[in-house]
Formats: structure tokens, C-alpha cells, sequence
């Protein structure tokens, strides 16, 4: 795994906004309709080099395949790569509709998600992933797929180190119920060792491997109240375990893991505090810990740093920008972002990252296209100025 051992290096989380043509695809796989898969796998190569060759010129260091192989969305993705999993249509109520959040500011969500006065949401038809029988993963043809295609996009693009995210246990196909395990326990273990056949492939692949857990500190949010904090806690903590377990074995230098408070535009006054869950999230076996810093309910969150010690040989991945507005942070703030994080853990253990992706399901962005492209240049900016600044003038920029 690279380090800033002479300059801020830069990455990110993984989702970016699909182009044009690929999403042709993905709307019309969403409406029913039959695709040409000969045609689809052939743009997706060809979205896969263009996009890494993008990040390059924007200044990324250590880019991805933007998740363009995942269908759905960077959890349900797995639906498509896990046996014993079912979708019924169920008429209730929306899941995402629930968290001391949306409760407090349930009419700026109704206005938000474009809810009008008086639909009737309890009529509301979903999908319930329900596990029905045994988990096994039988994803690894769609998988290959796409380390093949980020392979080919680094070579051609001269990139020495990529990654590709998936979803940890406790976020894959979020909300899923059970009919199979004698328990959820037993559920998510049965989920873990089935997803170690993924995070192993993609660590054999020479590629980073990136977990993403979303869920890790939205949950809190969801559980709290009625559940108390101590109960959220031993939940997290047990979900840590379990995805150690899953990782077990492969080198935590080839691992990073990304915890965040969710996507979403939302007021977030009860997110839980970064301070109560740091020491469980540095639990987890990984080389890098990328957590997001820039969104304004969480930017104070720097000073955690100031009291609790990086583990030796681990790197830190701040957000210095947010995936959620179109504003585009300017270098110097973003540089100023930087150069705190570095003050607390070091310089060499700094890369500059993003909050969370730019587009978490194929056909939901957080920005415009052009935006995103602006805020990777100018976090490529940003880490040049603070390179500057920690290094002095005559650093390799």
C-alpha cells in the first residue's frame, strides 16, 4: 500500500457517476427490458479504462473502476453475487424511512425524496431481500470481470495501485430478513464467510482491497432510541468480529476500510460521534481507515486525532471533500483539511480522500458529473498545497 512519504498522495471511496452510455444499459435493465450483453460488457470496458484514465488527469493516485461493474447500487450489488437470497414484493413500509433523523425532520425528508401532502406511503410496494437458504457465493464470473477490466485500465493508464471496494457484512443487502438461519448471528456469519471468497480474489488480484460500512455508524441512528447506545456498541462490536473473521489471513496492507455516516443530504444532528466508535473502528484489520471529515456535522472530528494514537503502520484517509454538494471546496480549505489530520498522526500516514462516493446506485447521483470531476482536481490541488506546506517549497509536487 503507497504512503505519502514525500508528497500527500490522493484517492478515493469508490462510486462514481456513470456515463451516458452505460447507463442506457442500466435504465433498461431496470425497466424489464432485455440488453444486448455482448454490447454492455463491451462499453463497461471501455467506461472502465476512460474513467481511470479521468481520475489520472484529475489526479488521483490511487484510483478505481468507479463500482461501474456493480448493478443496483454498493450493497445490494450483492444479491447478484450471493446464492440464498430471495426479493418478494412487500407492501408496508419504506425502511429507509426509520431513524431518530427522519423523525425529527420527517417534513424535510417527505420534500427531499418528493413526498406530497398526503400520499398515503404505508401503501408503498418494495422489495424484501429475504434469505431463504444457504449462502454461498457464486458471484466470482462477474467478479473476475471486473478486475480484468481494471486491469486492463491501469495498464493502459500506468497506474502501479488501484483498489475495488465491496461491502462488509454487516452492509450487505441492508434490511434483509431471515428464514433460513436459526438466528441473525448466524446469518452474518454464514454472510462473512461467503463474502471472504471476494475479499480474497480481489486481494489475489494484486488490487487494494477496499471494505466499505456504511452501516457501521448509521446504525446508531437507526437502533437509538429505542435501543441504548450500550446496545448499539456491543452490535458494532460483534460486527467487527465478524468481519475480521472474513478477513482473516489476507495482509492488512492490502486492505482499507471505509466507514461513513451515510449518503444522504440530511440535517444528521443524530449521527452517532466519531469519538465513541474510533477505537472499535481501528479494530477492524485493515492498513487504512478511510472516514469521512468533510461534511459539517463531522469536519471537528479532526481533533479526535489529537487524543487517540494511530496504530503504528496504519494510514489515515480523511474526507477532505464531500460527495453531498455541488459547491467545489476551494485547495486552500482543503489543504488546511490536510495539513490538521497530518499535525495528529504525521504526514506519511495522510492520504486525502473523499467523504463517500459520488453515486452510491447506477442511476442516484449526490452531484453533477462536472462537479465531481472539479472537487478530485481540486483535492489533487489541495494536496499539493499542503505537500508544500509539510514538506517546504522544494518537496516533489
Amino acid at each position: 500500500m503507497k504512503r505519502s512519504t514525500d508528497r500527500i498522495l490522493t484517492t478515493h471511496t469508490g462510486s462514481l457517476i456513470r456515463p451516458p452510455h452505460l447507463l442506457e444499459f442500466a435504465r433498461a435493465r431496470q425497466a424489464g427490458q432485455s440488453i444486448d450483453n455482448a454490447a454492455y460488457e463491451r462499453t463497461l470496458a471501455a467506461a472502465v479504462t476512460d474513467v481511470v484514465k479521468r481520475q489520472v488527469q484529475a489526479g488521483i493516485d490511487v484510483p478505481n473502476d468507479g463500482e461501474f461493474g456493480k448493478s443496483t447500487s454498493w450493497s445490494l450489488y450483492a444479491l447478484k453475487r450471493l446464492s440464498g437470497f430471495e426479493l418478494r414484493e412487500v407492501k408496508g413500509a419504506n425502511p429507509f424511512a426509520r431513524g431518530a433523523d427522519r423523525l425529527r425532520f420527517q417534513e424535510f425528508y417527505n420534500e427531499l425524496e418528493g413526498r406530497g401532502d398526503g400520499k398515503d406511503w404505508s401503501n408503498v410496494t418494495r422489495k424484501d431481500a429475504i434469505c431463504t437458504g444457504p449462502i454461498t457465493y457464486n458471484g466470482l464470473f462477474e467478479l473476475q470481470r471486473d478486475i480484468d477490466n481494471l486491469k486492463a485500465a491501469t495498464k493502459a493508464a500506468g497506474v502501479d495501485e488501484a483498489f475495488l471496494p465491496v461491502a462488509a457484512p454487516s452492509s450487505a443487502i441492508p434490511d434483509r430478513k431471515n428464514e433460513y438461519y436459526k438466528s441473525d448471528e448466524e446469518l452474518v456469519v454464514a454472510l462473512a464467510e461467503a463474502l471472504r471468497t471476494e475479499y480474497r480474489a480481489i486481494v489475489e488480484s494484486g488490487f487494494l482491497l477496499q471494505v466499505d460500512d456504511a452501516r457501521a455508524a448509521v446504525t446508531f441512528d437507526r437502533m437509538c432510541p429505542p435501543s441504548s447506545f450500550d446496545d448499539y456498541y456491543k452490535w458494532l462490536e460483534r460486527h467487527i468480529e465478524v468481519l475480521n473473521h472474513a478477513l482473516e489471513g489476507l495482509p492488512q496492507d492490502r486492505i482499507r476500510y471505509h466507514v461513513c455516516w451515510g449518503s444522504w443530504p440530511g440535517p444528521r444532528t443524530t449521527d452517532v460521534p466519531l469519538r465513541k466508535i474510533v477505537n472499535l473502528i481501528l479494530k477492524v484489520n485493515a492498513g487504512a481507515y478511510l472516514i469521512e471529515a468533510a461534511n459539517p456535522r463531522h469536519e471537528h472530528e479532526w481533533k479526535v486525532w489529537q487524543d487517540v494514537k494511530l496504530p503504528a503502520g496504519k494510514v489515515l484517509v480523511p474526507g477532505v471533500i464531500s460527495h453531498g454538494t455541488n459547491v467545489v471546496e476551494h485547495p486552500e480549505l482543503i489543504a488546511e483539511r490536510i495539513t490538521r489530520f497530518a499535525s495528529c498522526v504525521g504526514r506519511d500516514n495522510v492520504i486525502a480522500g473523499t467523504d463517500c462516493g459520488f453515486a452510491q446506485e447506477e442511476l442516484n447521483r449526490r452531484v453533477h458529473p462536472s462537479v465531481m470531476w472539479a472537487k478530485l482536481e481540486a483535492m489533487a490541488e489541495g494536496a499539493r498545497l499542503a505537500t508544500k506546506e509539510l514538506w517546504g517549497t522544494a518537496a516533489a509536487v
